[in-house]
Order: structure tokens, then C-alpha cells, then sequence
């Protein structure tokens, strides 16, 4: 017998779609790392003073892979990215890999100006900052956006539609004691940057300024439409 894995288990995580379990494999791993003092967070938070004046580029990247200690509040981050995160990568995004590795791209891309910004114009933000839990509401967004329809519930207390889902999110994390986080609005409002550019715009103006490069779509063999 296997005593190592669950072959229930293997199967399923063989089966997420290949960003989002890279990512949140890469999240997961970051966390266990903290919790077994090979890292501590003083070593993958944004520091932009930090990255200009030693060198730790790391950093851009690394904090959008820690989203606390185990707990409640890391376990429903993680539920909510996964869930998420991997239903648009096989629906919206289905066969579209690279174009969901760009949605990526712009979310991280867009949290790190606008970071930079408030710390260049010195602007007071958290001490410690991390931009995952901003990356997740905008993945939550931009999937909300795409299924106007779809009736949920929360805790089978009251039901709503999807776009409600991100402040329903904050709401919840809010009586789990988080405070309020600018930063998780930020995410939303990159979101529907995102959906507007590349599901408004488009419909519109016969344009698409969302465009992902070439090199993306040739590393994941994806053909233009």
C-alpha cells in the first residue's frame, strides 16, 4: 500500500488546470516553509527600499505567495483562490492557457505600479505588505463578471449573485477579525479593469488593448482565435 499519498487525492491535484495549481502549489509550499522557520515573512514581504537598495527582486514576486499562517483565514483564502482560479482556467479560459497566464501577468503586474506608487509618493500602506489576497479578489472579480447568473449562498444564510461575491468575501473576513484592507479593494478594482478592457471594451469599439504577447502563446502552443 501507498502509505505516502492518496491516490483520491493525486488524481484530483493532477487534474487542476496548470496555472492555478502552479500557483497555489507555490503558495502552499511558501506557507509550510514559514511554518517550518525555513523563511519567515520579513523575508518575502514588498519592499520596494529593499529591492532597490540590496538587490532582493525576490521580493516582487514572493509576496504574492504568502497569505498567512494556517488558520481559518489562510484555509478560506486558499478555498476561494483555488475554487475560483481554476473554474475560469477551464471555462472562460479553456484551451486558452497563455491568455490566463496574461490575466495573471496583469493582475501582478498592476498590484506592484500601483504599490510602487503609493511608496514613491510615500503615501502610508501596511508595513508588511503582501498582494496575494489582492490577486485572489481579482481573480474572484473577473469570475463573478463572467457569471452574472449564478446564484450563491453563503454559509446557507442568504443567497445572492455572483458580482456580489468579492464584498460578500470582505464581509465574511471582517468577522473573522481581519481589518480593513485597502488593498483587497484594490484587487477589485483591477478586476474590473481587466473585464472591462477585455470583455466591454472590445464588444464596443471593435478593439482589444488586452493583447498577449506572442512568445506566451507559443510557449503554450495556443493558437490565435
Amino acid at each position: 500500500k501507498n502509505l505516502v499519498t492518496n491516490p483520491m487525492l493525486d488524481e484530483w491535484y493532477n487534474n487542476l488546470p496548470i496555472i492555478t495549481k502552479s500557483y497555489v502549489t507555490a503558495c502552499v509550499l511558501t506557507t509550510l516553509a514559514y511554518h517550518l522557520d525555513f523563511i519567515n515573512m520579513l523575508m518575502v514581504y514588498l519592499n520596494f527600499r529593499l529591492v532597490y537598495e540590496r538587490g532582493e527582486v525576490w521580493r516582487l514576486l514572493t509576496n504574492f505567495l504568502f497569505f498567512g499562517g494556517l488558520g481559518l483565514s489562510w484555509l478560506f483564502n486558499m478555498y476561494f483562490l483555488l475554487r475560483h482560479s481554476s473554474s475560469l482556467e477551464e471555462t472562460s479560459f479553456r484551451g486558452r492557457t497563455a491568455d490566463f497566464l496574461y490575466l495573471y501577468i496583469f493582475g501582478i503586474g498592476s498590484l506592484l505600479s500601483v504599490a510602487w506608487l503609493l511608496w514613491f509618493f510615500a503615501i502610508p500602506t501596511p508595513p508588511i505588505l503582501f498582494l496575494g489576497p489582492s490577486l485572489s479578489f481579482m481573480l474572484v472579480y473577473v469570475w463573478s463578471r463572467r457569471n452574472p447568473h449564478v446564484r450563491m449562498s453563503f454559509l446557507a444564510l442568504f443567497s445572492f449573485n455572483a458580482p456580489y461575491l468579492p464584498y460578500v468575501i470582505i464581509g465574511f473576513e471582517f468577522l473573522l477579525g481581519q481589518p480593513w484592507n485597502i488593498f483587497d479593494f484594490l484587487g477589485i478594482l483591477i478586476g474590473h479593469l481587466y473585464f472591462f478592457l477585455e470583455d466591454i471594451y472590445p464588444k464596443y469599439s471593435g478593439r482589444r488593448l488586452l493583447k498577449t504577447p506572442s512568445f506566451l502563446k507559443m510557449l503554450f502552443e495556443q493558437n490565435d482565435e
